[in-house]
C-alpha cells in the first residue's frame, strides 16, 4: 500500500536548510476532490477508483513501514535493531537501518559541556534538519523498492524535545514552521520506546562500549522519561519495558511489529502482550494527571466486503493538524481471533473514502488523552456527543500489557475511578457503540469479540453508561 502509507515527504519540503511544513487545507481540497478538474482524464479516475477500492477491501500491496527505535542508554536499541532486521529479512523484507543522527555528529568531536546556550540550541535545531534530511534519503529508497520494505530510525526528530527545555523547543518549532503532527504521528507508523536497564535492571546498566555514553544510573533513567514523554500522543507508542529478560524482550519488540503490520507469527514469538480495556466512571481534573497529550478524534465505519469484516476511518489530530488511518479488522485465517491491518492515509484518500460510510453506524467523537504510568502506556477515550444515547458519559481507558494479577492491578493509574475490566466485551465495542438501531432489534451487533469469561450481554433500549 506504498501510496497511502506514510508520506511526511509530501507535507514537508527540505529547502537548503529550512523546513516548511505545510499546512492543512482541508475544505479547500474537499472542494477540489468534489469539483473534478475537467483536465482528469477518465483514466485517471479509473486508477484512483481501483486504488481506493484496494484499500478498503484489505488486498496487500507493497507496504513501506516505517518505525522509530528509542529510549534511554542502555535500552537495547543496537541489538534491537539488529534483531529486528534478521527477522523481516528472512520474511523477505528489504530494510533500512537509518544511522542515530546525534551519535554522528557528536563523533565528529561536539561536546555539550563546550557548548554556550546558543550553540546548544542551534546544535538541536540543526541535528533535527540533518535527520529528517538523512531519514528522507532512505524513505525514499523504501518507495522505490520492488519488495516490502521496513525502515528503522534509530531514534527520531522528536527526541530532540528531551534535551532542550519545552519553552526552547516550542520556540524551534514555530521558528521553523514545524508542528508535533507532522513530526510525530505522520512521520512514522509506529514508535518502540526500549527502557533503559537503568529503570528496572539496573544490574545490567553498563557505559562501556559506547563513545557516546556517559550517563550514571540517575540520569539515565531521567532521560529515559523524557525520551518516552516526548513521544507520548503517536497513536501507535508501544513501551517494551525490563519486567522480562533480555531476550524476551526483543521478542516482545518484534512481535509489537508484527502485529502492527498484520504479519502471522504463528508460534515463532511467544505471545506476550494483550489489549486491556477498562471503563472509568468519571474524569477527574486535568490536575490530577502525569503530563498528558489530547487529541480531537473521529471514527467512521465504512461499507465493508463481507460479514465479519469490520473497515473503519479515523481522524485525529491537535490544533486543526491531522492524521488519517484505515483500518481493516477481520478473522484470521482459522477463524479463531481477529486482526487489524493499519494503513496511513493522504487526505485525498480519507476524503474519497468517506463516500462509503455505512449508514447504519453513527460518527464517533472522542477526546482521546495519552499519558505514562509507571513505564506503562495508557490511552483515555472520552466520548463526546453528537452520538447515541448509550454512548453519553463512557469513558473507556487501554493499554497493552504482558503483566496479570496483582502486578496488573498496580500499574493502573490510581488517580483514576475504574469501574471494572471490560476486554473483549462486546457491550463496550465501538462498533456496536456506534450502531443506530437499538441493540434489541438490530441484526449487526457483533458477539465474536466477546471472551468466554464475559457473560452473553442482555439488550436493553437505549443502553447508557449507567445500564452496564
Amino acid at each position: 500500500m506504498r501510496q497511502q502509507l506514510n508520506k511526511m515527504e509530501s507535507t514537508v519540503a527540505v529547502k537548503g536548510s529550512e523546513i516548511e511544513a505545510a499546512k492543512p487545507k482541508e475544505q479547500h481540497e474537499k472542494n477540489k476532490i468534489d469539483s473534478p478538474s475537467p483536465n482528469n482524464s477518465k483514466l485517471e479516475t479509473i486508477h484512483q477508483a481501483a486504488q481506493l477500492s484496494k484499500i478498503n477491501n484489505g488486498d496487500q500491496q507493497k507496504r513501506v513501514y516505517k518505525i522509530v527505535l528509542t529510549g534511554g542508554p542502555c535500552g537495547g536499541k543496537t541489538t534491537g535493531q539488529s534483531r529486528m532486521c534478521t527477522f523481516f529479512e528472512n520474511l523477505g523484507w528489504k530494510v533500512f537501518r537509518v544511522p542515530e543522527t546525534a551519535t554522528v555528529l557528536l563523533g565528529g568531536g561536539i561536546k555539550f559541556s563546550d557548548l554556550t546556550e546558543k550553540e546548544a540550541y542551534k546544535f538541536q535545531e540543526n541535528l533535527i534538519r540533518t535527520m529528517i534530511q538523512i531519514e528522507n534519503t532512505y524513505f525514499e529508497l523504501g518507495k522505490s523498492s520492488k519488495r516490502n520494505c521496513l525502515i528503522i530510525c534509530d531514534r527520531g526528530v522528536m527526541d530532540a524535545s528531551a534535551y532542550i527545555s519545552r519553552k526552547k523547543w516550542e520556540r524551534m518549532l514555530a521558528s521553523n514552521n514545524w508542528n508535533p503532527i507532522e513530526m510525530r504521528d505522520n512521520r512514522y507508523n509506529q514508535i518502540l520506546h526500549l527502557v533503559s536497564a537503568a529503570n528496572g535492571a539496573e544490574e545490567f546498566y553498563s557505559t562501556e562500549e559506547h563513545a557516546c555514553r556517559s550517563e550514571c544510573v540517575d540520569v539515565a533513567r531521567e532521560l529515559d522519561y523524557k525520551s518516552a514523554a516526548a513521544w507520548v500522543g503517536h497513536p501507535y507508542f508501544d513501551v517494551i519495558d525490563n519486567s522480562t529478560n533480555f531476550e524476551t524482550k526483543m521478542n516482545r519488540m518484534i512481535e509489537s511489529v508484527c502485529q502492527k503490520v498484520g504479519i502471522d507469527i504463528g508460534d515463532r514469538l511467544q505471545a506476550t502482550s494483550r489489549k486491556l480495556k477498562y471503563l472509568v466512571a468519571s474524569l477527574p481534573t486535568d490536575s490530577n494527571f502525569p503530563p498528558f497529550q489530547d487529541f480531537d478524534v473521529e471514527h467512521h465505519y465504512l461499507q465493508s466486503s463481507g460479514p465479519k469484516v469490520q473497515a473503519r476511518l479515523r481522524k485525529r489530530g491537535q490544533n486543526n493538524h491531522w492524521s488519517y488511518i484505515h483500518t481493516i479488522r477481520r478473522p484470521d485465517v482459522h477463524g479463531q481471533s481477529r486482526i487489524e491491518v493499519k494503513t496511513q492515509l493522504t487526505q485525498r484518500d480519507y476524503i474519497n473514502l468517506l463516500a462509503q460510510r455505512d449508514d447504519a453506524h453513527f460518527t464517533i467523537y472522542k477526546k482521546r488523552r495519552c499519558f505514562l504510568v509507571n513505564n506503562q502506556y495508557f490511552q483515555l477515550d472520552i466520548y463526546k456527543e453528537p452520538s447515541h444515547p448509550r454512548c453519553k458519559g463512557l469513558i473507556l481507558l487501554e493499554t497493552y500489557s504482558s503483566l496479570s494479577g496483582d502486578a496488573l492491578k498496580n500499574c493502573l493509574p490510581k488517580f483514576l475511578d475504574i469501574v471494572k475490566e471490560v476486554t473483549g466485551d462486546p457491550l463496550y465495542s465501538m462498533f456496536n457503540l456506534s450502531l443506530k438501531e437499538d441493540w434489541s432489534i438490530t441484526k449487526k451487533f457483533c458477539h465474536s469479540l466477546q471472551s468466554k469469561s464475559i457473560p452473553k450481554p442482555v439488550i436493553r433500549n437505549s443502553m447508557n453508561v449507567s445500564t452496564f
